[in-house]
């Protein structure tokens, strides 16, 4: 009765637009773009205000993760399970993102965005930001990137200098212990579970910050940026948000369909992740949500707990998309000719570089140093061109990742024959989630007075 209760007051607030979290994310965005564009110096100092909103987000991201995965774990009968989880997402991963480098490629030969730009590569100069960034980027490399993958301590790897998929790695290795110590390590796992909860409600409490975050967050790109960046280079930002497009509707929607779901309705269902996305540019920000809608939709814990921590690592498909953009784009407006080999060896390059973006704002931007100091005939001075929209075009690549990861837990799922096809058709519908006893949809969605 409780849960019906629940169920019925989450959509008798859904009815009620003015009460739903994106509409207000959305009013944040609108105003804080507003006054970046009118007063640019008063929104440049709002930038504290995104700052501290995804500092928040990040706080319990790691957390999260851990009791999702440790709960997913501690629930599967066999591990051999998780094993093949883990397999099966990679390979699906591999695949996704290697469309996304090959539709980025595509898109940038067709339209040759930066051939009118003539740079010369002597006059590009790293300064500021973009040096710092180039010189974490060259650190980067494929040995770089697997070693990152351990922490140095359990605690570490929640702390600002450890990442998500040293959680996971830590939260696999602690929910196998606890299957292999069996009933003595009950008493944990029910722990972990009720952790789990406090947590999330945590999360409801920060959500209630969204739309101030959102309007900070914008205030400070529009102020600091201008919208004449938009218009200097409005044909790479258009080729970004139109590539991107492409790759979900088409690209995701054909995935989608392969299991008789509609990847129209996912938008829709993942909305207000999307439009906090769409006022923070990052998609770690909305990661914690998108795994309890997820698994609310019909996709089992223990798949939502492995797949989606490890896709904002491995599945970053608008990363993907913008790598190759911006990649050959540097080479067009610097006038460096690329043969057909030399474009396919910088695709292969990207297959493991792409690998060591996170999903925070500018990760892209460091990877993509990586990539043009390894090819070694692009000038890596050469990013200063598009230094200044980066922070336009990470929101692409933010709301496609979040997209791509979403999507690649229904495939696992499917895959492995665990999704719940009616309850996930029904959701996407529009019919209630539902949840735990005593739990509402308000946990996920907050209304805002």
């Amino acid at each position: 009765m409780a849960a019906s209760a629940a169920a019925v007051r989450a959509v008798r607030t859904g009815s009620r637009w003015y009460r739903q979290l994106y509409v207000w994310v959305l009013v944040g965005i609108v105003a804080g773009a507003a006054v970046g564009a009118a007063w640019p110096k008063a929104g440049a100092n709002l930038e504290p205000l995104g700052t501290v909103f995804v500092s928040m987000i990040t706080m319990v991201v790691g957390p999260i993760i851990f009791v999702t995965v440790v709960g997913g774990i501690a629930g599967v009968d066999d591990l051999r399970k998780v094993g093949r989880i883990g397999v099966k997402s990679l390979i699906y991963f591999e695949g996704m993102t290697t469309i996304a480098l090959v539709l980025g490629l595509v898109a940038i030969d067709v339209l040759h965005p930066g051939s009118s730009i003539h740079a010369d590569p002597a006059s590009l100069k790293l300064t500021g930001n973009a040096a710092q960034y180039a010189a974490e980027g060259r650190a980067q490399g494929f040995w770089s990137i697997l070693t990152e993958i351990v922490p140095t301590s359990a605690i570490g790897a929640f702390t600002s200098t450890g990442s998500d998929l040293q959680v996971v790695f830590f939260a696999v290795l602690f929910g196998v212990a606890i299957k292999l110590v069996g009933e003595p390590a009950a008493g944990v796992a029910a722990g972990v579970e009720k952790l789990g909860k406090v947590f999330f409600a945590v999360l409801r409490i920060i959500m209630y910050a969204a739309p101030v975050g959102a309007f900070g967050a914008m205030a400070f790109t529009v102020g600091k940026y201008g919208v004449h960046t938009l218009t200097s280079l409005g044909s790479l930002i258009g080729l970004m948000y139109g590539t991107c497009a492409v790759f979900v509707i088409v690209a995701l929607g054909i995935v989608c369909a392969s299991f008789k779901l509609n990847v129209l309705s996912l938008l829709r269902y993942i909305k207000d992740e999307l439009v906090i996305v769409l006022g923070t540019s990052s998609s770690e920000t909305v990661l914690p949500r998108l795994m309890r809608k997820i698994e609310r939709a019909g996709v089992p814990e223990d798949v939502v707990g492995l797949t989606v921590p490890t896709g904002y690592s491995f599945n970053l498909d608008g990363t993907c998309i913008y790598l190759t953009l911006a990649a050959l784009f540097v080479a067009q407006a610097t006038g460096t000719h690329l043969s057909l080999a030399q474009q396919l060896g910088i695709l292969g390059i990207l297959l493991l570089t792409s690998k060591g973006a996170a999903g925070v704002t500018g990760s892209g931007f460091i990877v993509l140093a990586a990539t043009l100091a390894s090819v070694g005939t692009i000038p890596v001075a050469g990013i200063m061109l598009i230094f200044g929209i980066d922070r336009f075009m990470s929101t692409a690549r933010a709301l496609t990742n979040a997209c791509g990861n979403a999507v690649g837990s229904f495939v696992v799922a499917s895959w492995e024959g665990v999704l719940d096809r009616d309850r996930a058709r029904a959701v996407l519908s529009g019919a209630p989630a539902g949840g735990d006893e005593g739990e509402s949809e308000e946990v996920l969605a907050p209304a805002v007075a």
